[in-house]
């Protein structure tokens, strides 16, 4: 139970004048004001509370706190200067260990290595900027050490995208990539007016489980023909593959050999096809 949540707008504001920490902009910073918003995504993201939390972005700690409270031991990343001290501070727990650093400049597997050797799971969490969420959930998707689950709040249009299907237009190489490696649960809805300031779009909370079975051996080159495939959607497979592989014979062939047609635009096709695409011309 915690007695004096930092996610209320009086104690946000009580953070703020104290330490000097108003939002910026140019780090896409809203703060979370509702507890219970907060307590139901730490819920969601702990599981049973064994093992590591990341935390990526944690501000002033509304989401951290929570964590704190669930969770062995919290790690978490800030790219802003003025907030490890008040996360120490204010949350005051010995299980929380701030790292300030710019998550997108960490070495992901680096970072797991020494959990997975020790069999110890490791989960991340996030209310993430917009600005930099598909960068940092590609970035963890595409690591090849075990990660948990990952339970993010993200722009409502981006947690679409997720969980788009063949033929919409939020259907992209983000969508293949995240429904090959996991499995996708919708947490909440989250309205706009729980934030400080006010974003101007509502929020969604997503939480990913990785798959056991991955398909694909060489998961790295999976994934950079499926972003090749998507690179100009108004465009032929055999275009964007002709770039990819700087061959149009070649690209031709790929796509014969799988079946498709040269004239399908990649958001004709399931994750199933890609799988196919890539395993017919790769590992056959």
């Amino acid at each position: 139970m915690i007695d004096r949540p930092i996610a209320t707008k009086s104690r946000t504001r009580e953070i703020q004048e104290k330490w000097g920490a108003q939002t910026k902009k140019s780090f896409g910073q809203n703060f979370i004001v509702e507890p219970g918003v907060v307590e139901k995504i730490a819920r969601a993201a702990s599981g049973d509370g064994k093992g590591v939390m990341i935390e990526i972005g944690p501000g002033i700690g509304a989401l951290t706190q929570y964590l704190c409270e669930d969770n062995e031991e919290v790690i978490a990343y800030e790219i802003d200067p003025r907030f490890p001290p008040i996360l120490q501070e204010e949350i005051g727990k010995d299980n929380l260990h701030v790292v300030l650093t710019d998550f997108l400049d960490v070495d992901v597997n680096a970072l797991l290595k020494p959990y997975a050797e020790k069999h110890i799971p490791v989960r991340f969490a996030s209310n993430l900027p917009y600005y930099v969420t598909t960068p940092i959930l590609f970035k963890l998707f595409e690591a090849e050490e075990p990660i948990e689950a990952i339970t993010v709040m993200m722009q409502k249009e981006v947690a679409d995208r997720f969980e788009a299907a063949p033929n919409t237009k939020e259907y992209n190489a983000l969508s293949v990539i995240t429904q090959y490696r996991c499995t996708i649960r919708r947490i909440m809805d989250v309205n706009r007016n729980v934030f400080w300031p006010s974003p101007n779009v509502g929020s969604t909370v997503l939480q990913f489980t990785f798959r056991d079975e991955h398909p694909i051996k060489d998961e790295a080159k999976f994934f950079s023909m499926v972003k090749a495939c998507f690179t100009q959607r108004r465009k032929t497979l055999l275009n964007n593959l002709q770039g990819w592989l700087g061959d149009k014979q070649q690209a031709l062939a790929l796509l014969e050999h799988a079946g498709i047609e040269p004239s399908t635009r990649a958001q004709q096709l399931s994750c199933a096809d890609f799988i196919r695409l890539f395993k017919e011309n790769y590992e056959s």
